[in-house]
């Protein structure tokens, strides 16, 4: 919008008297300016005032747009501060689990017959906090007694003669000491005799199916009580309105009753996406994950738990040296007047309950954080800069007026070397390649004042008023290391395949430019490494040119850098 003139007539009246005083006032003024031109803090600058102009324009367009933008900003911050519930106080669950199993099952043994598994016989040892196991597979040896028989194969020694068998050697994988005695175990090998419980168990594979496999109609009580230490909330996932008669008859089911505390163990393995045949045979674990999202405000108050199921182990036999989960237990009987055991190797199924939970409440100084920090966030540019004389990263406020290079530092941050580029550095020392260029003349003709390398070409907007120094001295990029890290076209394109493997090696203006943001990206990894958190990292003016330079736009146009906080801070801010 053009701003016109306001045209009027103008009538002056001369007053002799009026001049004299002008004049007078005139000289006053300069003497007192010259006057404080001479004070110390003239030279300090601290006797001068800085203020922003502010040009107001009567638009409806521009306003609208402004009044537009602010809403959207707006919006956008309410719906992000309702949707993750920013306005809250949170705090972490502190829980405890019981769990009951009950069921009866009935299998037939070989050698052994009819057995019935009550609670005691399939619910095992304890398998540790928040856990219970129930068993799903057997393997049984019966009547063993202490004595003298051979080792079983693979695990006893095969020999000859008593000279191979060592009296009272064992190993982690023997059944017993070794009395040092060479006998038959079969028609066709000898093995080591050892004192042991004999007959060793000889059965390796697990029965299929599985003998316990109607285990899946067992059911389960979890009880699990919670707790918001910060909030003094208590809670349990037998909830209040749940009466005796409910809990008697009520099963878990996702969809008619979400929030029944008693679980069929088929039904938990099948929303696990498991099959608990299958799993039955050599065992598994289970998680069980129950969740607490709770939100304490007033009529909005919700806390009820979510359960979700997944198996932990890994399934495939052949992917494991040792599926599935399995203990030995045995039960012990005297036999006229002599000790004897029957072992049983058990296969089942462990069941973690693993609790995660969280609470909020309304807090009005989690509120304010929120929306200054929000504020802030648009209002503010946060950049970072890199000189080649300091071993310091800084982090600067854009400006609008200064230039990038006068700017003083908001804070100053140690280098954080990146890994893969001390890697790919150190490949290309090994190279032998590295010959130190020596320093040379001032290639760019006008050399704007901010410039301290000689290499930096004019630039009009402050963010890219930079060099690579804080004092006079040589280029970076007279640096045969800026030459092989970021410039050499092999590394770059190397760089690009690794990012997409299938990308194709053409020539044209697309490549170009990808290999020309690659060369950024190159710089800031190798001068910047990881900037703080919330900035962007900025290239200096010289190197940004001498890239430009090598892989240059056909129409020599380029966007600039454009300060923006969606760019990442390892993606270039130029174009």
């Amino acid at each position: 919008m053009e701003l016109k003139p306001l045209q009027a007539d103008v009538h002056v009246i001369t007053d002799p008297h009026r001049e004299e005083k002008n004049q007078y006032e005139s000289e006053e003024r300069d003497s007192l300016s010259q006057t404080i031109s001479k004070m110390p803090c003239k030279r300090l600058n601290i006797c001068e005032y800085e203020t922003h102009k502010l040009v107001r324009i009567q638009s409806v367009r521009l306003g609208s747009l402004k009044w537009t933008f602010n809403g959207v900003i707006l919006m956008f911050i309410c719906i992000v501060m309702f949707w993750n519930k920013e306005y809250q106080e949170h705090d972490y669950v502190v829980s405890s689990v019981t769990a009951k199993v009950k069921g009866v099952a009935m299998t037939s043994l070989p050698d052994v017959g009819d057995i019935v598994w009550d609670v005691v016989d399939y619910s095992g040892p304890s398998q540790g906090k928040n856990s219970f196991f129930v068993v799903t597979n057997v393997i049984v040896t019966k009547n063993q007694r202490q004595g003298k028989c051979p080792e079983v194969p693979p695990y006893g020694k095969v020999c000859w003669t008593d000279k191979d068998c060592v009296k009272g050697f064992w190993d982690q994988n023997s059944h017993g000491v070794q009395t040092g005695a060479c006998v038959k175990f079969d028609v066709t090998q000898k093995t080591c005799e050892v004192s042991t419980w004999c007959p060793i168990e000889t059965k390796k594979k697990p029965p299929k199916p599985a003998l316990l496999a109607s285990a899946e109609n067992f059911t389960v009580l979890i009880k699990n009580n919670i707790r918001f230490p910060n909030f003094n909330f208590i809670r349990r996932n037998i909830l209040p309105e749940m009466t005796d008669s409910y809990l008697k008859h009520c099963q878990f089911n996702r969809r008619t009753d979400p929030w029944c505390p008693i679980f069929r163990l088929g039904d938990i393995v099948l929303e696990a996406r498991e099959n608990f045949s299958e799993m039955a045979v050599e065992g598994g674990v289970i998680g069980i994950q129950i969740k607490w999202d709770c939100n304490l405000d007033g009529f909005l108050r919700n806390c009820l738990p979510k359960y979700s199921f997944r198996r932990l182990d890994e399934k495939e036999s052949n992917r494991t040296l040792y599926p599935g989960l399995n203990f030995r237990f045995a039960r012990y009987q005297t036999e006229k007047g002599v000790g004897e055991r029957t072992l049983f190797k058990a296969f089942g199924i462990r069941f973690d309950v693993m609790v995660f939970g969280k609470a909020g409440k309304f807090s009005i100084i989690q509120l304010i954080i929120y929306i200054g920090s929000t504020l802030s966030y648009y209002a503010l540019c946060i950049l970072c800069v890199s000189f080649v004389d300091e071993n310091h990263i800084r982090v600067v406020k854009r400006s609008h007026r200064k230039s990038l290079q006068q700017v003083k530092p908001m804070s100053v941050h140690p280098f954080k070397d990146d890994i893969r580029h001390l890697s790919a550095m150190a490949g290309v020392l090994q190279k032998g390649h590295i010959i130190d260029k020596q320093p040379q003349a001032l290639s760019r003709p006008s050399r704007p004042a901010w410039c301290l390398c000689g290499c930096c070409l004019p630039s009009t907007p402050p963010q890219e008023q930079l060099c690579c120094r804080m004092s006079r001295g040589r280029c970076i990029t007279t640096s045969s290391l800026f030459e092989q890290l970021v410039l050499s076209r092999p590394l770059l394109e190397a760089v690009l395949l690794y990012r997409e493997p299938l990308c194709e090696l053409t020539e044209g203006e697309q490549w170009t430019t990808a290999l020309r943001h690659c060369a950024y990206i190159q710089y800031i990894t190798w001068r910047i490494g990881a900037p703080p958190r919330e900035s962007l990292p900025v290239i200096p003016s010289c190197s940004v040119w001498r890239i430009r330079e090598e892989y240059s736009s056909q129409d020599g146009e380029y966007t600039g850098m454009r300060p923006s906080r969606t760019t990442s801070p390892q993606s270039s801010p130029n174009t």
